[in-house]
């Protein structure tokens, strides 16, 4: 009786009704323009959604485990397998580690190896004491992975395990490896032979993963989530029709290959994107004649480096605990947590201990591996995926009319696409539009680089083959352009100091509060010596002050009305003694540039731009 009375006290309301509500609020604000947001994915996302925007989504009636997967590949749990990887230079070394490792919490290892050919009496020795019925074992290398499988099979065999428990794979991505060195190692057609050849290799293996489609690399080029999926697809159906001209069977190709992602902070986007992922190539694959068994995509990601930072690097462990639960709950196979300073220095034990840890309370304190699809059903989710669904399939398309993604690669589509995306995402770095906590917002103050960065961690990476056939991909960090001029102040002051910006908060409270607040957060970013006041009662007492302090950079922060007045005459008191700045963007500023005063700073401003200038007036180079 309860509920019906609070059910007959709380009418429904039609969307309508709510869109009316929310316009009266906005006092004359467009509704589209206020809160409708416009992703670098290509469509709109909502401010709110309603039961109603279920009724056309054709997936809805599914459950988990069933075509076409968008619910996830399992019924009754959402468990993966937590990867740590393991630079190999020493086998007895990375064994050791491996099995201590494994003992912490892990069960999927990740040997990187640093040589072409690993004998099977290496691999042995690398493999000692893991049960490779218990755990995965994967391998990134670029060559002698066939006999490496081989390797793999014969020890499987000797040590009694049986061949179909054996879980993991090695990483042959082709078109990966076109993408960032222009060209093939040998010919296109050696490299699909080997590839068949590597795939022949673990044929008794059912459960090892031969086929890497590598949509990191994309992710951390700098493209959209729907650019990553949508090329990844491309390369995946690539590399069935490459496959199945050399005579293999979909039965042989489709279990053997693992898409590789990378999860960036756009955390129910990355949801979504795992959702929309499985049911467009549950879909492609049907259209190869593969059976609905077999349709399942097999997923593994790892949080990504292109939003990762060098200052303030401890804000990285929130990224990656952010993206690592995002993917989690969008369902996938297997995760890899990269350590917080992995992007700047080689990991330590802390670091390692905290990545782990991350997957680990995740899995075991949160049991997220516990509930099959824990994002299905809400509307906004459901949502997202349809539109990423659309806008990938849309861009898979397009591709195919280029003759596939080799051709498309060649013509230079996918890097002019993905390029035109990374600069727009460069160029809302840079004016803060997106947040790079501690990097481009938020600094923190205090912070010094004391050691020498190699030039080459502020750069793009290029590994273009110097015979390359076309512009390749180069992966980069978001944050390195703001690195890099913060660097440029730290090795600047071990010289010759670091230079002075003072506040210069006069008049209204509130307002010279809130501009300096913005101001030392500006100013920061560029790793100068901040400085702010209380406030000033007079602008000769002001005057005296940051004289005494010997600022460079001088920020006026009042009202916009007190500025008139104000602004000119700490100009002209401080004329060729310190650069005076003015925080925000009055009314009477043409009126002070007329004066000789020209540097603002407000919201709209290029952050990056407009420091590297005082940086270089200040003689940073």
């Amino acid at each position: 009786m309860a509920d019906n009375k609070l059910f007959s006290e709380f009418a429904p309301q039609s969307t309508q009704e709510w869109i009316d509500k929310i316009t009266k609020d906005l006092k004359g604000a467009d509704f589209d323009r206020k809160l409708v947001w416009r992703t670098n994915e290509g469509f709109n996302v909502q401010p709110f959604y309603r039961l109603e925007n279920m009724e056309d989504k054709m997936y809805m009636n599914t459950y988990p485990g069933d075509f076409p997967y968008v619910r996830g590949n399992k019924k009754d749990n959402n468990d993966w397998f937590i990867r740590q990887d393991i630079i190999v230079e020493d086998v007895k070394a990375a064994n050791a580690k491996a099995l201590d490792v494994l003992n912490k919490g892990i069960d999927s290892l990740g040997f990187v190896l640093n040589w072409k050919d690993l004998s099977k009496d290496e691999l042995a020795t690398l493999l000692e004491g893991v049960y490779m019925d218990c755990v995965e074992v994967n391998f990134e290398k670029s060559h002698g992975s066939v006999e490496l499988i081989k390797n793999l099979q014969a020890i499987a065999t000797e040590k009694g395990i049986a061949l179909d428990k054996v879980q993991g794979g090695v990483a042959i991505d082709l078109l990966g490896g076109y993408s960032t060195c222009g060209k093939f190692c040998t010919s296109e057609e050696s490299s699909y032979k080997y590839m068949k050849e590597a795939l022949e290799a673990a044929k008794e293996l059912p459960n090892f993963k031969v086929v890497a489609v590598g949509g990191r690399l994309f992710n951390n080029s700098g493209s959209s989530i729907v650019e990553e999926l949508g090329f990844s697809l491309a390369a995946g159906a690539e590399y069935i029709s490459k496959l199945m001209e050399a005579g293999m069977s979909i039965e042989e190709i489709a279990p053997k290959i693992r898409f590789n992602f990378a999860t960036s902070s756009k955390y129910f986007m990355e949801i979504a994107k795992l959702r929309a992922a499985r049911m467009l190539w549950a879909y492609i694959l049907k259209e190869f004649g593969a059976s609905e068994e077999m349709c399942k995509m097999n997923i593994h990601a790892e949080t990504s480096d292109w939003n990762k930072t060098v200052y303030d690097p401890y804000v990285n462990m929130l990224r990656t605990q952010t993206e690592a639960m995002s993917s989690v709950l969008g369902g996938l196979d297997s995760y890899t947590v990269k350590p917080f300073n992995s992007v700047y220095e080689d990991t330590t034990e802390f670091s390692e201990r905290i990545a782990r840890n991350q997957q680990l309370l995740l899995k075991e304190e949160s049991h997220f591996g516990k509930i099959a699809d824990p994002a299905a059903g809400s509307y906004y989710i459901e949502s997202l995926t349809e539109s990423i669904n659309e806008e990938a399939w849309k861009l898979f398309l397009e591709v195919q009319e280029k003759g596939g993604y080799l051709a498309a690669f060649k013509a230079g589509f996918v890097q002019e696409t993905i390029k035109a995306t990374a600069q727009k995402r460069d160029m809302a770095v840079a004016t803060r539009k997106e947040n790079f906590l501690g990097t481009n917002q938020f600094p923190n103050f205090g912070e010094v680089a004391e050691t020498e960065f190699d030039a080459a961690l502020f750069e793009a990476e290029d590994k273009s083959d110097a015979n390359a056939e076309c512009e390749t991909l180069k992966p980069y960090r978001g944050a390195q352009a703001f690195e890099t001029m913060r660097y440029k102040t730290d090795v600047y002051a071990r010289e010759n100091g670091r230079p002075k910006v003072m506040m210069f908060p006069i008049g209204n409270l509130n307002m010279r509060k809130a501009r300096g607040q913005f101001a030392c957060n500006f100013f920061a970013c560029a790793g100068f010596d901040v400085e702010d006041h209380n406030g000033f009662t007079s602008v000769e007492e002001g005057v005296k002050f940051v004289t005494e302090k010997n600022a460079k950079i001088v920020v006026v922060c009042s009202s916009d009305d007190e500025y008139a007045t104000i602004v000119p005459e700490v100009y002209e008191a401080l004329k060729g003694k310190a650069t005076v700045v003015v925080a925000g963007a009055p009314a009477c500023a043409e009126e002070l540039k007329a004066k000789g005063i020209e540097n603002f700073i407000n919201v709209k401003s290029n952050v990056l731009e407009t420091l590297k200038a005082y940086q270089a007036d200040l003689g940073i180079k």
